[in-house]
């Protein structure tokens, strides 16, 4: 087998691997409303487009591309940003083929290259496309058009590399993040000296006209980057793929902590303290509760001392993410760390139950961390006492309500140490985006149709009651959540014993 025929066999893997998933079934039908919501991202691309065009015909000072060019920093980044939600690393992907006499990089080229022509990347056409149409095509000719188009989707494959490359390393340490984010902050270094965003956009319009018009310096060097950013991610790909394959050992315990002081809530506590144990012995649940509460606090820190997220959607939105943040990354995989012991859980009768009660307080405890952080944003009078314990109970109401019910829909062993070979990180829960989705835009799309009618003081008192109301109804909807597992549990433990 050539390496085009291994390309060709790996991508035919990678989409019929959906199909052998756990939870192929139910993705069907929620592909359904993200397919639609992918839609609406469509078209909000080609909106912008459209208005980006219109700016740019206006212009006297600069070319229509010159413009485009000068926007270049704030678009990488917001691909970077974008990719977390769904793009794996190759590495992520190679384990089932680990043990087979295939060499193994040329698997890893094989997954470079695949996600290089990735449909992902492809969703960017929908700013350039338009953007051509309107600004370049009739304004600098066919040809300019066409490279314009061209160019700019190469530069989005080498920010793909890029991505990839940082994701492998911030995947063994959260402390990478610290290099990516001085890569991209390095975009910004003209705007950053000079003070002046038009310094920064001229700069890079000046390369995007060049580049466009054929200058060869310039396509050497968009070259000579995508390919080194090939073989650097081969290279940092095969390491971490051989050395997670190749780990055989993990660090012994030194000191075990008894949390005592939980004994009195009964099995409940006991629950309390796995939950706690878990996150703190082992690697992937550990990292996932750094990111959860390193964000919270970034976020909270920028919205209280900036005044960057101070216009009415943003003030709203936000505000209600800093509580959220937290469950949307951890909660919404309820279960999913479970299966890798899920018989011992249903050894007892109603086991799972007082798990789910545990995880419930525990996360609701996790709360009181952005309220306390966010303070001073009312010392500041950027928010009220009432607007943030509001929305903190309403989070912990029906938010993560709406979080929890995904204790029926998971059924995807989580690993608890692996991170980058694991088979369970490669699939897709559908459904647990819908979850997130809707708990991201429901608080504020409730607070604003609730302003319409009421005032503020009015608006944040419902979304209280409407919290409270929820936490006193728990142990009615947690049993109605444990009930429905019950139904489905011979369903779920086949799949979590699949997926280990």
């Amino acid at each position: 087998m050539n390496r085009f025929e291994l390309f060709r066999t790996l991508r035919r893997h990678v989409k019929l691997s959906e199909k052998r998933s756990a939870t192929y079934e139910q993705n069907k039908t929620a592909k359904v409303l993200i397919y639609i919501a992918a839609g609406f991202v469509i078209c909000y691309l080609v909106f912008i487009a459209i208005m980006l065009s219109l700016i740019a015909n206006s212009l006297t000072d600069m070319t229509t591309i010159e413009f485009f060019f000068g926007l270049l920093p704030f678009l990488l980044v917001v691909d970077f940003l974008f990719r977390f939600l769904g793009q794996q690393t190759p590495a992520q992907l190679v384990k089932p083929y680990s043990l087979l006499p295939i060499p193994r990089h040329a698997c890893v080229e094989s997954f470079i290259m695949g996600s290089m022509v990735s449909q992902n990347n492809l969703l960017w056409m929908c700013l350039t496309v338009p953007f051509a149409i309107m600004s370049v095509l009739f304004i600098e000719g066919f040809w300019t058009a066409i490279a314009f188009i061209i160019l700019m989707q190469v530069i989005v494959v080498i920010n793909s590399q890029n991505y990839m490359f940082w994701r492998t390393l911030i995947t063994r340490n959260v402390l990478w993040w610290i290099g990516a984010v001085a890569i991209y902050a390095l975009l910004f270094l003209p705007w950053i000296i000079t003070g002046d965003i038009d310094k920064m956009m001229d700069f890079y319009g000046e390369f995007g006209e060049r580049l466009c018009s054929g200058n060869v310096l310039m396509l050497l060097l968009i070259v000579a980057l995508l390919v080194g950013y090939f073989f650097l991610n081969r290279h940092f790909q095969y390491i971490y793929t051989r050395l997670d394959t190749a780990q055989t050992s993990e660090k012994p315990i030194r000191r075990v902590s008894e949390f005592r002081q939980l004994d009195r809530f009964g099995q409940t506590g006991e629950y309390i303290k796995l939950e706690i144990k878990s996150i703190m012995r082992n690697k992937n649940m550990r990292g996932s509760f750094l990111y959860g509460v390193i964000f919270t606090i970034i976020l909270s820190i920028i919205i209280s001392y900036t005044d960057i997220y101070d216009d009415a959607f943003s003030s709203k939105f936000f505000m209600v993410y800093v509580f959220i943040i937290s469950g949307a990354m951890l909660l919404v995989k309820v279960m999913g760390a479970e299966g890798n012991y899920i018989d011992g859980l249903m050894i007892h009768k109603e086991n799972i139950l007082q798990l789910l009660h545990a995880k419930y307080y525990f996360y609701m405890a996790l709360l009181i961390l952005p309220f306390i952080i966010m303070l001073p944003t009312v010392f500041m009078g950027k928010y009220t006492l009432l607007q943030l314990f509001a929305t903190m109970v309403f989070a912990a109401g029906p938010v993560y309500c709406v979080f929890m019910q995904m204790a029926v829909w998971n059924k995807q062993t989580i690993p608890l140490n692996s991170k980058l070979v694991s088979k369970g990180n490669v699939e897709t829960n559908w459904f647990a985006v819908i979850a997130e989705m809707a708990a991201m835009f429901m608080p504020v799309v409730i607070i604003s149709v609730l302003s319409i009618f009421f005032s503020q003081t009015i608006t944040f008192i419902i979304m209280l009651i409407i919290g409270l109301a929820f936490i006193a109804a728990s142990p009615y909807w947690m049993r109605n959540i444990y009930n429905r597992f019950m139904r489905v549990r011979y369903t779920n433990m086949e799949s979590f014993r699949a997926t280990r």
